[in-house]
């Protein structure tokens, strides 16, 4: 009995270090998202510059602020919302998922880099206060 509560909670405990080191980390995706600074911004009185802002962006219609998007994101984003999905494709390689479309980066290609991105991007609100 004794031997199956001892296995019962290393398995508990190696399932928690994994998921642990899986997780994603917003501090990390900070640090990236200075990459992309030059023209996104996001938090408190974050305005659009080359690119749009991106307050709120996880779980926003694709395409749908005041920005002036190109031909190819609006048609690309009828009916579509930036889930988490959509975004680590488009910072993957944002000309592959949206061929035509202006920005120019040629994407994370580090899945980590993408995943703390999404987690740092995630903590904003559409007005730029943290959840």
């Amino acid at each position: 009995m004794i031997r199956h509560v001892t296995l019962a909670a290393a398995a508990l405990a190696l399932s928690t270090l994994a998921t642990g080191a899986f997780a994603q980390d917003a501090a990390k995706g900070e640090a990236v998202f200075k990459r992309c600074g030059s023209c996104h911004a996001v938090g408190e009185g974050a305005a659009d510059k080359a690119g749009p802002e991106l307050n709120g962006i996880v779980g926003r219609k694709i395409a749908s602020t005041s920005f002036a998007y190109d031909d190819a994101l609006k048609t690309f984003g009828e009916g579509k919302t930036w889930d988490e999905a959509t975004l680590d494709k488009w910072l993957e390689n944002p000309k592959a998922l949206v061929p035509g479309n202006k920005m120019a980066f040629a994407g994370l290609k580090k899945e980590d880099d993408r995943k703390n991105v999404i987690a740092y991007l995630a903590q904003f609100d559409e007005t730029g206060k943290k959840k």
